[in-house]
């Protein structure tokens, strides 16, 4: 009685795991056709003005070089200005961003701590309220340990004037090379920005924040409000767009470089914040986007839906990857477990495609080479590490304590570019 009812649980984790992983397969192929889609961009003058804000906790090393970064920007200075959010910082953050040229809002709160929080209330001073700041048509968000490239401002001003109210930049690596942690980063971002925001862009989807490089339409910004204070505030605000009826849109030619951490310690902490914002989004928000896709067949919303699963997704694929040794260890022949009970080639096939999609996705952007292949290894043992953290991340989901990932990699867009 005991194995039938642990049979059928497996049966039904692997069914759920097979639909999802079919899903991100055929999507992620998608992302490799956008590629070769006829594209009909259109390139609008300066026209937008822009408040560009960087929320800032303790970064003296890194600030200066992206306000120097954003002064020097192929785009009107008179239509955009810098705010560095100056959060809870004990050091010469604000002094050093200052004397870099950017307008500095200091704010202290030992209560409501992190990004999403100083955002608030960032956009409420400058944004929400009458005050000496001429008005703006759009919000950009930035990292501290951000540089941009050039064309970053024209390019979110062309998605502008072409309709779009929400839109996402191209997140590029900083220091790839730093690390096998770095390069290990960086795969995955480069993965990420072709197979899977790209391939949403290519089928009207929604695409996802990506908690830096995007911007929003004031007018949207004020309808909405920014409650997004979670974790994953990225994740949340993405969620209420679609719940709200707006898509996020992508544009691949705006493109932000951004600090990946050293060390795997570094790399566990922000994973693990990550994780646990995805989780606290997905307890608050998975069945309001399933119902709404159900209910109006609004398949943005079940995109994201599916897409706030990930930590329980990556425990499933710890799972299918753990059956065959648990079955070999604590099971005799007579029990049939799980990788029995559907066809085991579809499993093999669906590795085979997801191993083979990652090489053709950096080929297809020009950034595969043998070098690469000789962090797959340790790229293999990076993937691994995400279920740990995602078991973590859900145990510690109702923590929201912020932790801050040190940065100190300081580098000008023309060493990047």
């Amino acid at each position: 009685m005991l194995e039938e009812i642990l049979n059928s649980i497996l049966l039904v984790l692997q069914v759920v795991f097979w639909f999802i992983g079919i899903y991100y397969t055929i999507t992620s192929i998608f992302g490799l056709l956008e590629k070769l889609k006829k594209k009909n961009d259109k390139f609008y003058m300066p026209e937008k003005k822009f408040a560009i804000f960087i929320p800032a906790h303790n970064e003296e090393i890194v600030i200066s070089s992206i306000v120097d970064n954003l002064r020097h920007l192929n785009y009107p200075e008179e239509l955009y200005d810098v705010f560095v959010v100056a959060d809870n910082c004990t050091d010469k953050t604000a002094d050093n961003a200052a004397r870099a040229g950017a307008k500095v809002l200091v704010r202290f709160n030992n209560t409501d701590k992190g990004k999403g929080y100083a955002l608030k209330w960032a956009f409420e001073t400058v944004l929400f309220s009458h005050n000496k700041y001429s008005k703006y048509d759009a919000a950009v968000i930035l990292d501290a340990d951000n540089l941009a490239a050039k064309d970053f401002l024209l390019e979110m001003n062309n998605k502008l004037c072409a309709g779009h109210k929400v839109v996402q930049g191209y997140i590029d690596s900083k220091n790839p090379n730093d690390s096998w942690i770095t390069m290990s980063y960086s795969i995955s971002f480069w993965s990420v920005n072709r197979l899977f925001q790209s391939a949403r862009s290519f089928l009207g989807l929604s695409n996802e924040i990506g908690g830096t490089g995007f911007c929003m339409d004031v007018q949207v910004l004020k309808e909405m409000g920014w409650e997004a204070t979670s974790l994953a505030e990225d994740l949340e605000f993405t969620v209420k767009l679609v719940l709200n009826g707006y898509k996020v849109g992508w544009a691949p030619n705006a493109v932000i470089y951004d600090e990946k951490p050293l060390t795997l310690i570094q790399s566990w902490k922000q994973r693990r914040r990550w994780m646990q914002g995805f989780a606290d989004v997905c307890s608050r928000y998975f069945f309001k986007l399933l119902g709404k896709s159900l209910k109006e067949g609004n398949l943005a919303a079940l995109d994201c839906a599916i897409y706030t699963l990930q930590p329980y997704v990556l425990i499933l694929g710890g799972i299918m990857l753990g059956l065959p040794l648990a079955n070999i260890l604590f099971f005799d022949d007579d029990l049939i477990i799980l990788t029995t009970q559907l066809s085991p080639e579809l499993f093999y096939y669906l590795g085979i495609a997801q191993f083979l999609l990652l090489p053709v996705s950096l080929l297809v952007d020009n950034r595969f080479s043998l070098k690469l292949l000789l962090f797959y290894p340790a790229y293999a043992l990076f993937c691994l590490t995400w279920i740990p953290i995602a078991v973590e991340g859900i145990i510690k989901m109702k923590d929201k304590d912020w932790s801050h990932t040190l940065h100190t990699r300081r580098l000008s867009i023309q060493e990047l570019e």
